[in-house]
This record gives structure tokens, sequence and C-alpha cells, in this order.
């Protein structure tokens, strides 16, 4: 009997919890289809307009491109300096190495109102003006370390020995960069991109504090829920998860693809 109820047990709070975590992206889906009008906090009536015209709202289509273009910007310098960072912490031995660790695990445990807070007070004492520029710089900053933290786990599992046998086949250190380590660590680094992306585009607090007059999709949201959020950002929502599932199917399919093609070899 006991067997019998732990057997079920697990899985039925399981799916309870994933449904909980399901209920706001469900409500989130349901209200794009709201007959809105004005406010968008009660159900009035299913229409498609809001998925016809997503832009219908004042300045949400421009707040969205602010958003893709400063978390596509930080996202690449991100993952440019990240890799190179985690490559370096791996493979290489420098006095400082523990600290250099330490340093870029610091702004994952640091709270974002403390860093939005430093990163305004330093860009104020610079003349700076807040705008995309110091938006970028700051995201640019904090996904550095997601990106580190993805990536080097990826470095640390590669055999060394592989570049060693590229150089015994005369490949030149690029060479034996870009045609063995690097497709090696092409998934986390991918990984990594993506996170960097979702923390960017997601970012409030941090873009609060440094961004002046330029809207980006969260600071939209948050000053339209004092009037009660507009059905096409609820359009736009749902599109972003829709687009994000699509990508985590895609990447599954792949990966087991590339499973069945190794294990047919």
């Amino acid at each position: 009997m006991r067997q019998t109820i732990g057997r079920w047990l697990v899985p039925v709070i399981g799916g309870l919890a994933f449904l909980f975590l399901l209920v706001p992206i469900a409500y989130v889906f349901a209200f794009s289809f709201n007959d809105a009008g004005r406010t968008n906090l009660s159900w009035r009536g299913f229409t498609l307009e809001n998925w016809q015209n997503p832009c219908g709202a004042p300045a949400v289509c421009q707040a969205l491109g602010n958003s893709l273009q400063i978390g596509a910007t930080a996202t690449l310098l991100a993952t440019i300096l990240g890799t190179a960072i985690a490559i370096g912490l791996v493979r290489y031995r420098f006095r400082f190495n523990a600290t250099a660790n330490m340093l870029i695990f610091l702004p994952l445990a640091t709270p974002e109102v403390v860093l939005g807070a430093s990163l305004l007070a330093q860009f104020l004492n610079l003349g700076a003006d807040l705008g995309m520029g110091t938006i970028i710089i700051a995201h640019t900053m904090f996904c550095i370390s997601f990106v580190v933290v993805t990536v080097k786990a990826r470095v640390a599992s590669l055999d060394p020995k592989l570049e060693e046998a590229a150089a015994d086949l005369y490949a030149s250190p690029m060479q034996a960069f870009w045609r063995v380590t690097f497709p090696l660590l092409l998934p986390g680094i991918v990984a990594a991109a993506l996170l960097a992306f979702a923390m960017s585009f997601d970012d409030f607090i941090i873009t609060n504090f440094n961004s002046g007059n330029v809207d980006t999709f969260p600071k939209f949201i948050y000053v339209a829920a004092t009037r009660g959020i507009p059905a096409q950002a609820n359009v736009i929502g749902s599109a972003m998860f829709i687009v994000a599932l699509l990508v985590v199917i895609g990447g599954q399919v792949l990966a087991n693809r590339r499973a069945k093609l190794l294990a047919a070899r």
C-alpha cells in the first residue's frame, strides 16, 4: 500500500507543480484573445483582432524592438567575452585564477537592485547619457557571468588530447580551435547565448536604473500595469513563449537525430 501511494504521489505532486507554473502563461495566452478595449483586466469576449494587429497599443512594438535590439547586442558581446573567459579560466593556470573565478560568480549572487544602483552611480560619475548604450553595457556586464558558467562546464568536459591530436596532424593552434575545439563547444555556447538573451530581454530592475527615457518591453509592461496591460502585450508575450518553445523542441529534435546518427556509425 505504501509503495503504491509513493509511486503515485511524486508524479501527482510534480504534475500539480508543473500545472501551477503554467497557469500564468495560460492566462496571458487566453487574454491575448480578449476583446479588451481600454483595459485587459476582465474577460469581455473573444476576438482575433489583437493577433491581427499586435502593434495596436501605442509604443508596444517600439518597446519590443528596443528589447530585441538590446538583447541581441548584449548577447553577442557577452557570448564572445564570456566564451573567451571560460576557456582561459579552464585551460590556463595563473596567479589570480581562484580570485577571477570568485569575481565571475559575484554578479550571480549580487541582488539586481545593487547592480543597477551601482552601475547608475558609475555612469553618472562618468557623465554618460543614459539610454540604449548604457543598457547594453549593463546587460553585457551581468550576462557575461551566465555565459562563463555555462561554457566553462562545457570546456571542462573536453579532453585536451583532442587538440593535441590536431597538433600532431600539423594543425596550427587557430586551426585546432576552429576545427576541433569550437565545434565541440558550440552546443554550450548556443545554450549560453540563449540564456543570456533571455536574461537580457526579461530584465527590468537593472534596465529601469540605467535606461533613461528609453522604453523596453518589461518597462512598458510595468507602466501599463497601472491602467491595465493592453491585450497586444499579451499577444507579444504569447508569441515569445511559442518561439522559445519551438527553439527548445527544435534543439531536442536535432540532439536526438544527432545521437541516432552517432549510434548508427
